[in-house]
């Protein structure tokens, strides 16, 4: 789940959502235009966090606090649960698309390797994404290279859901937060604009939009009262615009 604030209020983003916005953003993407093997990468894109479907459908708390989970800071053993679930379902579509999302997942969560309870998963995470590739008749170097868009899809979709003010990096892209809210001129009724340098679309800006559910910001007692909450809250899009850097 992604938990954005604003002015009293939690929108609550899918991750579903979140990966299904991040594929629209790439259809538009000019250097995969010509990729060989365009499809599955889409396809990696927008099922990468399919395994979220589970914990998103029913969102818990930190009994501590009552603040909604979100995905980094839902426990480890529920993150960790995600990847197979997600990229099990994905290999009976397609063994590349799979080995891609396996490589995401190893990607993200680099940073904990060196912590005892994350060695099973990447024992397991690597096995699989190996096992994938093979199976698929394709090379390494080809899924580091294929892999690049589905990071960037993913990126790019989150400094919008998130409103993440940081610039984000990869590769030579920079992507940076430009808030609608904050008067841009021409981005008025937009919650966010995300420039992209350099510019992947030719001059042409995307118009993006995600769907998210409306609670009230405050600690909740239990997870049924999340759940309750969220079963009345009502649904908005909120919207926003991938360019170019201006």
């Amino acid at each position: 789940m992604i938990v954005r604030s604003a002015d009293g209020v939690l929108h609550l983003i899918s991750q579903p959502d979140h990966a299904a916005l991040a594929r629209r953003i790439m259809e538009r993407w000019a250097p995969l235009y010509g990729a060989e093997r365009r499809q599955s990468i889409l396809l990696a894109v927008e099922e990468h966090d399919y395994g979220w479907n589970e914990p998103d459908t029913h969102p818990s708390i930190d009994p501590a606090s009552g603040r909604v989970f979100d995905f980094i800071s839902l426990p480890t053993p529920a993150k960790q649960a995600v990847w197979p679930r997600g990229v099990a379902r994905l290999a009976d579509q397609d063994a590349w698309a799979a080995a891609l999302v396996a490589e995401h997942a190893l990607t993200i969560y680099e940073r904990f390797r060196a912590e005892p309870e994350w060695t099973g998963f990447f024992a397991m995470m690597t096995a699989t994404r190996d096992t994938l590739v093979s199976q698929s008749g394709r090379t390494p170097a080809q899924l580091t290279h294929d892999y690049g868009y589905v990071r960037i899809g993913d990126l790019l979709s989150l400094v919008f859901c998130n409103l993440w003010r940081e610039e984000q990096t990869y590769d030579r892209w920079q992507f940076r937060l430009h808030e609608g809210r904050e008067g841009h001129e021409g981005h008025e009724g937009q919650e966010g604009l995300v420039a992209v340098t350099p510019d992947p679309f030719a001059g042409r800006p995307v118009p993006i939009a995600v769907t998210a559910r409306e609670i009230p910001d405050v600690p909740y007692e239990s997870d049924a009262a999340l759940q309750a909450a969220i079963r009345i809250s009502p649904r908005i899009t909120l919207h926003g615009l991938v360019s170019g850097a201006p």
